[in-house]
């Protein structure tokens, strides 16, 4: 497993050793040692699938209290993955990341606790897989406004409108919402 590195440091990317012939491939998502030895010392307890058509927009989802640490990956099509730094004390608070992950370069990106996250989806039928490390609690759910003009995102929508939930629709400006410490 590769770590490449973010502009926010405690976002990162990962790539995996993926062993490949013409039968397909091999590769190795999660493994808790090989992580911990990689300074990722992490535990599940949740792990969700969605599968969503081309420009879907996901987010940007945070819990507050209670937040989750995501680990995510792409395992059929592709997706434009935002992170969004929510931790007032960081150097980086309000700063946010992205990065294409795809069935074909098999990227993973973890999302620490304290950041908000959501994803475009760039094909149609792009299953989007995270491992949690808190449960999912709706009561502390919130949504930060995927177009807020403070954060200025990149969004590769290439002139469509995004499909978005009525949830994402009434999400909140960075100005408006319980940030972390």
């Amino acid at each position: 497993m590769q770590i490449i590195e973010t502009s926010i440091p405690d976002l990162v990317i990962l790539e995996p050793k993926v062993f490949g012939d013409e039968r397909g491939f091999f590769l190795e998502s999660w493994n808790a040692g090989v992580f911990a030895d990689l300074g990722l010392d992490l535990t599940f307890v949740q792990d969700n699938h969605s599968r969503s058509a081309k420009g879907v927009l996901r987010g940007l989802h945070f819990q507050n209290p209670d937040p989750q640490g995501k680990l995510v990956r792409v395992v059929a099509g592709a997706a434009w993955d935002v992170a969004v730094d929510l931790r007032r004390s960081s150097p980086t608070f309000g700063r946010w990341e992205g990065v294409e992950l795809s069935a074909e370069n098999k990227r993973l990106f973890w999302v620490p606790p304290g950041f908000a996250h959501g994803f475009l989806t760039l094909r149609d039928g792009t299953d989007f897989l995270y491992k949690c490390t808190s449960n999912y609690l709706p009561a502390n759910e919130h949504s930060l406004l995927w177009n807020d003009p403070v954060l200025d995102i990149f969004w590769p929508l290439d002139g469509i409108e995004p499909q978005l939930s009525a949830k994402d629709k009434a999400g909140r400006p960075l100005s408006e919402i319980q940030t972390f410490p």
